[in-house]
């Protein structure tokens, strides 16, 4: 039995990304699964801005044609020296993306937006994560094992990527790509704020 087994209400997920689908299984018991085509231009906005802007477009792409329904978006972003990178368009840009964080320490931004009848919230959370030095070999090897592709930034911390990884500070699962702890919050104080204006 999940924390929300019996919540009430539709639930939907606007994100075809099997992580969420899986972090976001911890909480309800079912869910809907529906994934929207919106455009990811949005020319003057700060990655946080445009983490939340996204998931706001897909979870809006949802809601309007499901209104009964509480739909979560969601979107995730790598900063690295100030650029924005997002998923890999071909093994070598997975190879010159993995060779820029190779070293460093990046920000890992997710957004996310809850659309619901009785409330709406929003957020976006930023955990900083440091990769130690990959060699050459390392890098094509990772790029081999085809895990870069469909991820934000060319890896996946829970997957292969995990011995790159020297040490994360904040949310872990931000970095999976959905804040559960963070969202479980915003949506008890929601839900808590509707019930208390209905009465």
């Amino acid at each position: 039995m999940k924390l929300f087994h019996d919540i009430g209400i539709d639930v939907i997920l606007a994100s075809a990304s099997p992580r969420r689908r899986e972090i976001l299984s911890l909480l309800f018991d079912g869910f809907r699964v529906v994934s929207p085509s919106v455009s990811e231009e949005a020319p003057g906005l700060s990655p946080a801005e445009l983490t939340v802007e996204l998931a706001e477009r897909k979870a809006g792409r949802v809601f309007a044609l499901n209104p009964g329904s509480m739909v979560i978006g969601a979107d995730t972003v790598v900063v690295c020296g100030g650029e924005i990178m997002g998923k890999p368009k071909s093994a070598e840009h997975a190879a010159e993306m993995l060779s820029r964080l190779s070293g460093r320490s990046h920000e890992v931004l997710t957004g996310v937006a809850c659309m619901a009848p009785e409330f709406h919230f929003s957020f976006s959370e930023s955990t900083t994560v440091s990769m130690r030095e990959m060699s050459p070999a390392e890098i094509q090897w990772y790029v081999k094992t085809g895990e870069p592709f469909g991820k934000a930034g060319a890896y996946a911390i829970q997957g292969n990527a995990s011995v790159f990884i020297d040490r994360i500070d904040g949310n872990y699962l931000n970095v999976v790509g959905f804040p559960l702890s963070i969202f479980y919050g915003c949506l008890m104080k929601s839900r808590a704020g509707s019930d208390t204006e209905q009465r």
